[in-house]
């Protein structure tokens, strides 16, 4: 994607340009880093867990290996959750660890060069922006770009972390 009136300056690389997976939960689009995405799956109801917190929705069976499931509607706080033909999981592959998310929908993927994306306002204390990187719009829509490592390898995601430990304890 070219700009009009952009120009490149000399030693300029082409990897300052990131790829990135959009999907929506809620009325609110986001942007993710797309290396971070393993596959995108159709939504099959996970296998509970007793005592998660709702936000973890179970486990998978992933090719033999047990993923366990985030529903960022839940965990954003955005209302109740409802499944729809196009609500998907997405799977990524974060610090080493394989877990899915449940996201309403996925959009496309687009490439956004870092002075696309603007800071995020400051909230405050209003609530936790830890994981927001900017807000980038693009083709006249506005999207969240999130740290999606930094969210799901959070103090309150090791939740997973004692979810997937109480599972395998129960299957061994």
């Amino acid at each position: 994607m070219e700009l009009k009136g952009e120009t490149k300056m000399a030693g300029e690389s082409e990897e300052a340009t990131r790829e990135y997976l959009t999907f929506t939960v809620g009325s609110e689009e986001y942007a993710i880093d797309i290396l971070k995405v393993q596959e995108i799956r159709g939504y099959e109801p996970p296998t509970r867990i007793a005592h998660a917190p709702p936000f973890i929705k179970g486990v998978i069976n992933l090719r033999g290996s047990i993923v366990p499931v985030v529903d960022l509607r839940l965990k954003f706080a955005l209302g109740e959750a409802s499944y729809t033909p196009f609500t998907v999981v997405i799977i990524l592959n974060i610090a080493g660890r394989v877990v899915g998310v449940v996201v309403d929908s996925v959009s496309d993927v687009i490439f956004l060069p870092p002075e696309q994306i603007r800071p995020a306002p400051d909230f405050s204390a209003s609530f936790d922006t830890r994981y927001i990187v900017g807000l980038a719009a693009e083709a006249g829509r506005m999207m969240i770009v999130t740290d999606i490592e930094r969210l799901m390898t959070s103090p309150e995601m090791a939740l997973v972390d004692a979810v997937l430990t109480s599972t395998e304890e129960a299957r061994g």
